[in-house]
């Protein structure tokens, strides 16, 4: 069954098939060498496949979990061809990622029924975060959200001054304090502004730190129960943002992250300029976090709502 009834035709769908073209070049470039001189899917074509998939940064895990399920097809058809490989190939990691990436949606929208909407925003410096950070309150302010930040990461003089740098150019209000100051204090105050001014959603940025798995569950948790005294539900969403391009090392931060904090979305940033694509696949299935956002470019715009059928189409147009 395929799962490509629609054909997608839009100035994102072309900025992501454009930011998905080194994984996709990589990714054919190999298989094409795999299945050459091959007619049929046979023993040789799956172990190059899964050292395919590997290479990839897909993770051994989930390369197995596909490895496993193209040999169904290969049982049930002894003489399944090589030219049919891409359409299974395609439908098993769509089918793999529909497990954990229920929603089709492409805009950015909040549940209607929360307000304020609280989003923590958590991840390493480096991965692109404050930039997440100010493309998500463009895009939330495009759609007609009141939006304000909150600068709670307090361990970096930089980071205050980064997200100052977006919150201008957006055009929306930051809550901050001195350097140095209790991350918790910051929310606390950011919560406390939102709820005077009606706000609609609120954006909490964190300390970009992985030193001390046990202090960061700490800070963490404290900035939780504190956000929790002015909005009880809070946060409704902690987005962890991880950088696509370091493949594995993405893997490692995912897991140092879900063991510290309770993350329910995930953001993999900086998938243009790198062949590293396949770890999108790879850390959604292991984690079984859904995939929110992926960034396929250095502009504004280009941080984009995840689909999951856009994303295969894309990789493998």
């Amino acid at each position: 069954m395929s799962f490509f009834k629609k054909l997608f035709s839009s100035e994102k769908k072309e900025t992501l098939d454009k930011g998905l073209e080194q994984s996709k070049t990589s990714f054919f470039s190999k298989l094409t060498k795999a299945v050459a001189g091959k007619t049929k899917v046979d023993d040789e074509v799956l172990d190059n496949l899964e050292e395919i998939l590997i290479s990839s940064d897909v993770g051994v895990n989930t390369t197995l979990k596909i490895i496993t399920r193209i040999e169904k097809h290969v049982s049930e058809n002894k003489y399944l061809g090589t030219g049919e490989l891409n359409e299974i190939l395609r439908n098993e990691i769509a089918s793999l990622l529909s497990e954990t990436n229920s929603g089709e949606a492409t805009e950015f929208v909040i549940p209607t029924t929360t307000k304020p909407y609280v989003l923590m925003v958590v991840g390493v410096n480096g991965v692109g975060k404050t930039t997440t950070i100010g493309k998500l309150a463009h895009q939330f302010k495009k759609q007609g959200y009141n939006v304000v930040l909150g600068a709670a990461d307090t361990f970096r003089a930089a980071a205050i001054d980064q997200l100052q740098v977006w919150a201008d150019r957006v055009g929306v209000p930051l809550v901050k304090q001195q350097m140095g100051s209790d991350p918790a204090s910051v929310a606390f105050d950011t919560l406390q502004s939102a709820v005077s001014q009606n706000t609609d959603i609120v954006i909490i940025d964190t300390a970009g730190r992985l030193h001390n798995k046990v202090n960061l569950m700490n800070e963490l948790t404290k900035v939780k129960r504190v956000m929790q005294k002015v909005v009880g539900e809070a946060p409704h969403d902690v987005l962890l943002v991880l950088d696509g391009s370091t493949g594995q090392n993405a893997f490692e931060q995912a897991k140092q992250f879900t063991a510290a904090t309770e993350v329910t979305t995930l953001a993999v940033t900086k998938l243009d300029g790198t062949a590293k694509g396949g770890v999108v696949i790879g850390i959604s299935d292991q984690f079984q976090i859904p995939v929110k956002y992926i960034g396929v470019g250095e502009g504004i715009e280009d941080l984009q709502v995840f689909n999951k059928y856009e994303f295969v189409d894309s990789f493998f147009k």
